[in-house]
């Protein structure tokens, strides 16, 4: 454990709990919540009990705990507290800030602990669009303001890989309900970020439709070559970064072509969004996100 990140600054305590420095040092001065160490320099920093504690009383005072409330409890009341909280929108709150703990220790097993408390409460269609979604929303914008590393955003993302993986191969088993299309799911070339492509896979299987996963980056003419083997294809494309704004409308004459007609393309993702719907023929549909897409089979 010594080589993992365990020092934080007050911007690092922000950006994870979502309390702003200012109020994170008005706090400490009134009501001393946190016990900061400082640098020969005597600049703050700080530990991850800190970090963890600060974690905890976020949750407390949105759930309406007073913070001078709050400063008077022992540390274990404040965590007994915390485990009391039972409503849906604080367990998520609460599983959102254990898996990023999780993620800034490296710590494997406070990630599965706190999946498998989730799905006594929950499927794993709700663990995913109600925690891990946000979750990776906000690894995002910590990983934008330098507060983890790309190796925090490597471990937390191969973990949730992991759980679709394992939840995808129990309805893989299972024969489909629906045999009148086929869809084939790929990222565009160059384009690496696969978890929500991962995560439509296992949707629409756990609809009862048959799928062809093919993965990140994707050439089109590896789409050309499955025509050969299915009809009524419904090509499934996840557009993170790839192809670029500049590039989507050259990206839609070239699906054009490959669909001929007789197939189908959904498209959905952060680049699908600057796609002009109205100018799209009867066979192309864009999607917010996934779950509009599912709604929509």
């Amino acid at each position: 454990m010594n080589n993992i990140k365990n020092i934080f600054s007050i911007k690092d305590l922000e950006n994870l709990s979502g309390i702003k420095a200012h109020t994170i040092r008005i706090w400490e001065k009134r009501y001393e919540i946190l016990e900061p160490m400082r640098t020969d320099t005597n600049i703050r920093y700080y530990n991850t009990e800190n970090l963890q504690k600060l974690l905890n009383i976020t949750l407390l005072h949105n759930h309406g705990y007073k913070i001078s409330k709050i400063s008077k409890f022992p540390k274990d009341k404040i965590s007994e507290i915390v485990r009391e909280i039972s409503n849906p929108k604080n367990a998520n709150n609460h599983a959102i800030s254990n898996f990023k703990l999780s993620m800034i220790e490296f710590n494997q097993k406070l990630f599965f602990t706190t999946y498998d408390e989730l799905l006594k409460e929950k499927s794993f269609s709700e663990v995913f669009y109600e925690v891990f979604v946000p979750l990776i929303s906000e690894i995002g914008m910590l990983w934008q303001t330098g507060t983890i590393s790309p190796a925090h955003e490597h471990f937390i993302s191969y973990l949730i890989k992991q759980k679709i993986l394992i939840n995808t191969e129990k309805v893989q088993i299972q024969e489909p309900i629906y045999n009148d299309r086929t869809f084939v799911l790929y990222l565009p070339e160059n384009e690496i970020h696969e978890l929500g492509l991962m995560f439509l896979n296992y949707e629409i299987q756990n609809n009862g439709y048959k799928t062809i996963y093919l993965g990140e980056s994707v050439p089109l003419e590896n789409l050309i070559d499955v025509k050969k083997y299915f009809s009524n294809i419904t090509y499934v494309c996840y557009m993170t970064v790839e192809p670029t704004i500049e590039n989507v409308e050259d990206y839609l004459s070239e699906i054009e072509k490959i669909s001929d007609g007789d197939n189908n393309f959904f498209l959905l993702g952060r680049m699908a969004q600057n796609i002009n719907k109205e100018k799209l023929s009867d066979n192309i549909s864009v999607y917010s996100n996934i779950a509009e897409l599912i709604n929509s089979l």
